[in-house]
């Protein structure tokens, strides 16, 4: 019997490879001197002029098909001929005929599903025009891997400052150096108020970025603002929470390591030794956007004595109890509501973008590791007995596993963490959380807010939850939030407690 199912599926991979559209993938001889491997993208958007690059893009899901494979050892100057079978929306080989534009990716550090974006080192083709496109009579499209993507630099000066220190906990998890990184703006009286110390604020990503990217994007903005006095003179830290596997959120998990621990225990008072911090509790502030939002709030509810508040805006799912509108704990399909409808994931001005059966088809396109989901399933889930992280869910039909939803809900639902650890977190925790969200929020990510909200209440946890009118995930900060928060951290680094 699995002898016949296994010849079953090899005569329909055969057949999908028969009627895939296929192509000729080059690497150009100067690109490299030894053979590259990697995950092969390959992206087709109907038009009749090339742009520049071609990518995912989550507002309109279905205007870039991407299809995928592995490829290895591939040789400078000798084509490779290809048919990706990981495809989304559908097959190259189910698209009209008309004209299209072209562009191959190879991924060789395999972190596309992270970045959704071309990274340092990939390697790329131009994009190519196809006029009369026909799948069902073309022969191979030759694509040329002619570019290689630019390492992202960071311009350090006298306030800003790249940090990176080798962790022991991390190495000796993973058995290799494993590195903290940072990069750290100064406050404009630094170098002249030799004697002062400040306040410092710890700032974390959401998911697909990196510290160089959130320093480089707000380093100079807040720069500004406390040499105008709009906000007040910290130092701010901007974390990196990108692993291998996704976005750590700073959460102790089997899959990724001890990151919690890494940062308390050896980041935070490896950086207090380089720079003037006050190192105190009411001293060290968290905050954070969406990955970040999350990975601010658990480690304020886990290290209460280390740090003397968060400031989350637009936190990943914190009750389990609406995951993205999806109740795990009652058992609800990944996929379909018990209508039968598909689940929205995203949505955009009151329209329905992309469904979450849809995100999930592309993460497994773009990556085999550290898609969002994929990331979700790092950080929460048990280490299945392959060495990888258990699936929350079965890919194919949505159906959640309950014994990995348990496991996630006794280990991180921030909602069950504080009920069961209010007696002995109280009393440190009150005063302390400060949650902003979106009432449009395009991952629905206000609802698990509002469960989380009540329970605060209930615990008279002195919280604050705020809910801006009318805003999304994208466009929260907009109307002075940044000098709103930093208001409010000065007041609490200025207290006497």
């Amino acid at each position: 019997m699995i002898g016949r199912i296994v010849l079953v599926l090899l005569l329909a991979a055969n057949a999908l490879a028969q009627n895939a559209v296929r192509f000729q993938i080059t690497l150009a001889p100067g690109l490299s001197e030894k053979p590259v491997s990697g995950r092969l993208i390959v992206f087709m958007t109907p038009g009749s002029k090339a742009g520049e690059v071609l990518e995912p893009n989550l507002m309109e899901p279905t205007k870039v098909w991407e299809e995928a494979v592995e490829v290895h050892d591939l040789a400078p100057g000798k084509p490779l001929e290809v048919a990706p079978t990981l495809v989304f929306p559908k097959s190259f080989a189910e698209a009209p005929a008309g004209d299209y534009q072209f562009m191959a990716l190879l991924d060789v550090n395999h972190n596309y599903a992270y970045r959704e974006r071309t990274d340092g080192g990939d390697l790329r083709s131009e994009v190519v025009m196809e006029r009369g496109f026909d799948p069902a009579k073309a022969g191979p499209v030759a694509l040329t891997l002619s570019q290689r993507v630019p390492e992202g630099a960071f311009a350090e000066t006298e306030t800003q400052k790249v940090v990176s220190m080798e962790s022991a906990s991390l190495s000796r998890f993973w058995g290799r150096p494993i590195r903290m990184d940072a990069v750290v703006l100064l406050p404009p009286s630094y170098a002249r108020e030799t004697a002062r110390r400040y306040p410092t604020v710890y700032v974390i990503h959401g998911f697909g970025g990196n510290h160089l990217d959130i320093g480089h994007r707000d380093a100079p903005i807040l720069a500004k603002k406390m040499a105008s006095g709009k906000v007040p003179e910290m130092i701010y830290v901007f974390l990196n929470g990108e692993c291998p596997l996704g976005h750590h959120e700073f959460a102790d998990s089997v899959n990724n390591g001890p990151w919690g621990q890494a940062l308390t225990q050896e980041f935070i008072p490896f950086l207090e030794k380089k720079f003037r911090m006050d190192g105190k509790p009411q001293g060290r502030l968290l905050t954070g956007h969406s990955s970040g939002g999350w990975s601010s709030l658990w480690l304020e509810i886990n290290y209460p004595r280390v740090f003397g508040g968060t400031w989350s805006t637009s936190p990943d799912p914190e009750d389990f109890r609406s995951f993205t509108d999806i109740d795990l704990l009652r058992g609800d399909n990944f996929y379909y509501t018990a209508e039968g409808k598909e689940r929205n994931l995203v949505r955009f001005h009151g329209k329905q973008i992309m469904s979450m059966k849809e995100y999930v088809q592309l993460e497994r396109v773009l990556g085999d590791y550290g898609g969002q989901i994929q990331s979700f399933d790092a950080v929460f889930s048990p280490r299945g007995e392959d060495g990888r992280p258990m699936e929350l869910f079965d890919r194919e039909t949505g159906a959640l596993d309950p014994f990995v939803v348990k496991s996630w809900e006794e280990r991180y639902d921030i909602d069950q963490y504080l009920r069961r650890n209010w007696k002995r977190l109280g009393p440190e925790l009150r005063g302390k959380i400060h949650l902003w969200v979106g009432t449009a929020d395009n991952f629905y990510l206000n609802d698990a807010a509002r469960l989380l909200e009540q329970t605060l209440k209930e615990l008279n946890a002195d919280a604050k939850v705020t809910y801006i009118e009318g805003r999304d995930h994208f466009d929260l900060y907009q109307g002075g939030l940044v000098e709103k928060i930093a208001s409010e951290m000065g007041e609490v680094a200025r207290s006497k407690k």
